[in-house]
């Protein structure tokens, strides 16, 4: 049975996927569970945190945000039955590709989907819902009459994270950069309820006329932004980046934008801050949280809040909350060539694999 995996060339700096061929199925185990997969979707692989944690190895599989069908379950599984219909994502040291047309998974990585929304949109959801409640719940609060500034809020994490800040009551400002992404947002708006823009104001940063600090405060009537999710920084000059970091906001205006007791999630892993920067932080009570949706897979300890965020987001998802930003299916001979474009970040939508 056909899997993708990963393969690292022995210097190390180039990448390959290669399709193998398992030939011994393994057998299932009493928490375990069979599942016939109908959907994955693709995710860049994270082979800087892979290798920090001792996970390295030759072949790594790909995909593991997964939706399918239960066929046959171990002897001490209590929550689900053949016939099931499952959504989850592997762990990290998953032996398992989700690009398999069977998989074994232990049941606490699966929640179960509800029949009225497709295999596509249940698999292309999960990865961004998590980090949205990620960000959202447990590393800031988000709440009726806070303010919410999603950084690239035309990506697929950006659109379910307006969705979910919009459904909370917050008020969302976003940024994008391009004519094309200002247009998606202006259409974003909610599915039951009252027509309105999900976003109230949007701020293009493509042709250089809106400054991003001035815009914010503007909108929040010089309070700042009680909530800021960024889609990179500079931590720089902009004489000192890269044309690709020339459109993202400097560590600094982010936190002048940040209100009294604001919060600052940041995907920027090297984040480094000068004493002006954390003088700054200090007087307003404000506080800074790193964004790594992994940390469900890293630590079980909190396996049972993991598997109600699933729960969670799939109940929105069928309710119309959510409305994922995924791109066409993918049969599986593309997969290779799709994963390609994903791992170089060069995929503006989800990316999801029909099986």
């Amino acid at each position: 049975m056909k899997g993708l995996y990963w393969k690292q060339n022995s210097s190390g700096e180039e990448t390959n996927f290669v399709f193998l061929e398992k030939e011994n199925l393994p057998v299932v185990k009493d928490n375990s569970v069979k599942v016939q997969v109908k959907a994955c979707a693709l995710s860049p692989i994270d082979t800087k945190l892979l290798s920090e944690i001792k996970m390295e190895k030759e072949f790594l599989p790909v995909g593991r945000e997964v939706a399918g069908v239960v066929l046959e379950i171990g002897n001490k599984v209590s929550s689900f039955q053949p016939h099931d219909e499952v959504v989850g994502i592997l762990p990290l040291d998953s032996e398992e590709s989700g690009l398999c047309e069977v998989i074994f998974v232990h049941e606490h990585y699966l929640a179960h989907k509800p029949e009225k929304i497709s295999w596509i949109e249940s698999a292309g959801t999960l990865r961004d819902g998590v980090r949205a409640y990620t960000a959202l719940h447990y590393l800031s609060y988000v709440s009726t009459g806070k303010t919410v500034l999603v950084m690239n809020g035309a990506s697929p994490f950006g659109t379910i994270a307006i969705q979910l800040a919009q459904h909370r009551g917050a008020k969302v400002i976003s940024t994008v950069y391009s004519p094309e992404d200002k247009q998606y947002l202006e259409r974003l708006t909610p599915s039951v309820g009252v027509k309105q823009p999900l976003v109230a104001r949007i701020i293009d940063e493509s042709n250089g006329k809106y400054d991003l600090t001035e815009s914010c405060l503007e909108e929040t009537g010089g309070l700042g932004v009680d909530i800021i999710l960024d889609a990179g920084v500079r931590l720089h000059s902009k004489e000192d980046n890269a044309t690709s970091q020339q459109l993202l906001p400097h560590k600094h205006d982010i936190i002048t934008l940040l209100s009294v007791g604001g919060h600052w999630i940041t995907t920027e892993e090297n984040l480094q801050l000068d004493p002006p920067d954390s003088r700054c932080l200090f007087l307003k009570g404000a506080t800074i949280s790193f964004l790594n949706d992994e940390v469900w897979n890293l630590s079980n300890m909190h396996q049972g809040k993991y598997l109600c965020i699933l729960e969670d987001i799939m109940e929105k998802l069928a309710n119309g909350v959510f409305r994922p930003l995924l791109d066409e299916p993918i049969p599986l001979y593309e997969a290779k060539v799709s994963m390609e474009m994903v791992q170089k970040n060069q995929a503006r939508k989800r990316q999801v694999v029909q099986l």
